[in-house]
């Protein structure tokens, strides 16, 4: 059973297994240094559908099919899938994964909705709740741009601050058993609220969020950056994650050797033009692929994972609410 932890976490005695994972991107992202490490790369961006929304349904399928298939589970036994996006009312998973019948529960966390899809996950099995849990997330470059910005059409110019939505989804199979690398403990985020406006700049928003619910891990946990061989957060991009290090050296902690963003990952800055990187459900999601094979292989031993988000809406940014921050931190150890 799980051990509260501090004021924040929770620890893992037995951990949780995560089974498989999988990861299906667009063509941007293929083009990335991570293509190696992605199970589908599509050519077609609207994957043979009529919209970008349609199509970003079909990267859910694809990449919940796909974890399934990898950890050699049927759908019928997966207990439960967790799953988010960043369309109006989660609309891609909703849509995505109604066909598989399974029972479900639609997460919002904007960009760290895989993180709290992997937190809530492990505490179902954990829990004794389910054997099989199913975490996914999504996100697509021209749904969101239409959502939150402009139509891609319109062809506007994006400040150098602003970060590239990825396209595709990625997905974890979570279970009570197995020998593969194990969630041992999470620390679950509070919403932090700087007054940031700039929906172009999020990693600026995210950024403390992330700075927070990392002091709380350290502090819960007893625990230093050179604890771990890694620590990935989401998509803060290069500004969040120059925020992050200056925030965490303020208070006595440097991570500048340990820390990669899977938003500066998944790019390649020079080659690509992405400005400040990456963002998106799918950019940690899909990210996550290469941090669990370098787990497999021994290149990493013990990492901390912590996908970031920024919770905002049309309405709220038109009316001039700020953005918030959030993060979720997972702890992922290989098996020795």
């Amino acid at each position: 059973m799980a051990l509260k932890v501090g004021l924040t976490s929770l620890k893992f005695e037995n951990g949780v297994n995560i089974k498989s994972v999988s990861s299906v991107a667009g063509t941007k992202e293929g083009e990335g240094p991570l293509k190696e490490y992605i199970d589908i790369l599509v050519n077609d961006n609207l994957y043979g559908q009529k919209t970008w929304e349609k199509a970003e349904t079909e990267f859910v399928k694809k990449a919940v099919e796909t974890a399934a298939q990898k950890a050699a589970l049927s759908l019928n036994n997966i207990d439960y899938i967790l799953a988010g996006d960043l369309q109006n009312q989660s609309a891609a998973s909703c849509f995505g994964v109604k066909d598989f019948k399974r029972p479900f529960f639609g997460l919002f966390g904007a960009c760290s909705t895989f993180g709290e899809g992997l937190s809530l996950g492990a505490v179902l099995i954990d829990s004794g709740c389910g054997k099989n849990v199913m975490c996914e997330a999504s996100s697509h470059f021209s749904a969101a741009e239409a959502q939150f910005r402009f139509p891609p059409e319109l062809g506007n110019q994006r400040p150098q601050t602003s970060t590239w939505t990825v396209t595709g989804a990625g997905a974890a199979v979570l279970s009570d058993e197995g020998s593969e690398p194990k969630i041992t403990g999470i620390t679950t985020g509070k919403i932090v609220d700087l007054g940031i406006t700039d929906a172009n700049n999020m990693g600026a928003a995210m950024a403390p969020a992330a700075a927070d619910v990392l002091l709380n891990h350290f502090k819960d946990f007893s625990a230093a950056p050179e604890s771990y061989d890694r620590i990935f957060t989401g998509d803060l991009g290069s500004v969040g994650s120059k925020l992050l290090i200056e925030l965490l050296r303020e208070k006595g902690y440097d991570i500048q050797k340990q820390h990669r963003d899977c938003g500066m990952l998944i790019y390649d800055s020079d080659k690509q033009d992405t400005h400040a990187g990456g963002s998106g459900c799918a950019c940690s999601a899909i990210t996550f692929s290469m941090i669990y094979k370098r787990l497999l292989t021994g290149e990493y031993n013990k990492i901390l994972f912590m996908p970031t988000g920024a919770l905002m809406n049309p309405s709220s940014v038109a009316q001039g609410e700020s953005i918030l921050g959030i993060c979720h931190i997972v702890m992922i150890e290989r098996q020795v």
